[in-house]
């Protein structure tokens, strides 16, 4: 029998690696994610996104997203890791603007594609861009939920 859940988390050893990747290379892995659902499923015959849906499973651009969030969300809450928490700040606007109460994370400036790959940069982008509402969740747990459900409307 094939677990599931070991080989869900190998490919998301290269979830920090694929943030803001080319489109090719994001097909590549999720072609394997894609496999792996029917092979799970044992239903060769499936479409791949029905295969995912039926296995609760985030498309591999949502997924990466979901697990960059969540791990912000945990630090931003716990305060540890206090080397994750470090690269993470909270925005200061100059001034009193509309925005301030949306509790945005400060997103450092960078040129290179290395740079957009660092935590401190890919961390405060995915999560400034989830709404409202699902970052203000009580609970990791909560916060877990809701942002699934609402990666789940967003378009592959």
């Amino acid at each position: 029998m094939i677990s599931r859940t070991s080989h869900l988390s190998r490919l998301d050893y290269s979830n920090s690696v694929l943030f803001c990747t080319s489109v090719s290379n994001l097909c590549k892995v999720q072609r394997v994610q894609n496999s792996l659902a029917k092979i799970v499923l044992n239903n060769s015959s499936l479409p791949s996104t029905t295969a995912l849906r039926q296995l609760h499973c985030l498309p591999v651009k949502q997924r990466i997203h979901f697990k960059s969030a969540t791990l912000t969300c945990h630090t931003l809450q716990s305060g540890s890791p206090s080397y994750l928490s470090s690269l993470i700040n909270l925005k200061a606007p100059s001034r009193l603007l509309r925005s301030s109460s949306h509790n945005l994370l400060h997103v450092p400036f960078t040129t290179t594609a290395i740079g957009r790959k660092a935590f401190s940069f890919a961390a405060p982008t995915v999560c400034n861009s989830i709404p409202l509402s699902i970052r203000q969740s009580p609970s990791i747990g909560s916060f877990k939920h809701y942002l699934k459900s609402h990666l789940f409307t967003l378009p592959g």
